[in-house]
């Protein structure tokens, strides 16, 4: 009699073990399906704003050079399409040369701060070099 006991509690002892190892199994199956699917998802998701970020930055970097107008040879067409600029502003800012620099269209009252602020960052004042000054 005692030996049926411990066979039958050894049995069921085992079974459960399988069961739980057999539960396990289908959780950590689960797990592994549902974050590969979200793996394959997110990879679009995520890397693809951030390259993209990164890669507009830097562009958007590359081109703020590019686009800076100078305020020393602009023409009075360029100068004019700046926000809040029109051709009076337009003619003051090329009656006003040569700027040293670009805070000088306030210090030498041709803007306004406010209408300044709206375009300092779209404009630059580059000095001629010595061999331009020479010619």
């Amino acid at each position: 009699m005692g030996l049926t006991k411990v066979h039958t509690h050894y049995t069921v002892e085992i079974t459960m073990n399988k069961l739980l190892k057999s539960l396990l199994m289908v959780v950590s199956m689960s797990v592994l399906l549902a974050s590969t699917a979200q793996a394959k998802d997110e990879p679009k998701k995520a890397t693809t704003p951030v390259a993209a970020v990164s890669a507009s930055a830097s562009a958007m970097a590359s081109s703020e050079k590019a686009v800076l107008l100078d305020l020393n040879s602009a023409t009075k067409k360029e100068l004019a399409e700046l926000p809040k600029i029109g051709d009076a502003r337009s003619a003051a800012i090329i009656k006003g040369r040569p700027y040293k620099g670009k805070d000088e269209l306030v210090s030498k009252k041709i803007l306004t701060e406010d209408v300044y602020n709206g375009i300092k960052e779209l404009v630059i004042a580059k000095q001629k070099s010595p061999v331009e000054k020479k010619k």
